[in-house]
């Protein structure tokens, strides 16, 4: 694997967003509402990452210029709100994990592609479960 330092630090903070954003649903989903579906999104945040320590060596989150919150990631209406933003989050992230392991991994690419597209199938049945 050739080194590409600003690619390996997407890869790894897409990642933290991609695991991030699912452990948040996953919980409520646990805990609120005691569903299955949490169990998908378990598994989905369980993807193996080949070699994933070369990424956290190119990690500078003390550094990144996007770290301060905007004033729309500080407030939620609802349950609901923390539940789609979250999704979204994670969706968000697989695409860019997608394209970004197509330069050098179509295998794990094509792992983050079938995970966004759980993903979608699972952001509907999980608006089902909270009456939407």
């Amino acid at each position: 694997m050739k080194t590409n330092p600003p690619l390996f630090r997407t890869i790894d903070a897409n990642i933290n967003r991609f695991k991030e954003g699912i452990r948040v649903v996953e919980d409520i989903l646990r805990y609120e509402f005691n569903s299955p579906l949490a169990k998908d999104l378990k598994n989905l945040r369980h993807i193996k990452i080949p070699e994933y320590e070369n990424y956290v060596k190119f990690r500078d989150s003390i550094n990144d210029i996007l770290k301060p919150s905007i004033q729309s990631e500080q407030h939620r209406d609802s349950l609901k709100d923390v539940i789609i933003s979250n999704l979204k989050r994670a969706q968000e992230s697989a695409r860019v994990l997608e394209e970004s392991f197509k330069l050098f991994d179509i295998i794990t690419s094509e792992k983050f592609k079938s995970a966004r597209y759980s993903l979608y199938n699972l952001e509907k049945e999980i608006l089902k479960l909270l009456g939407t």
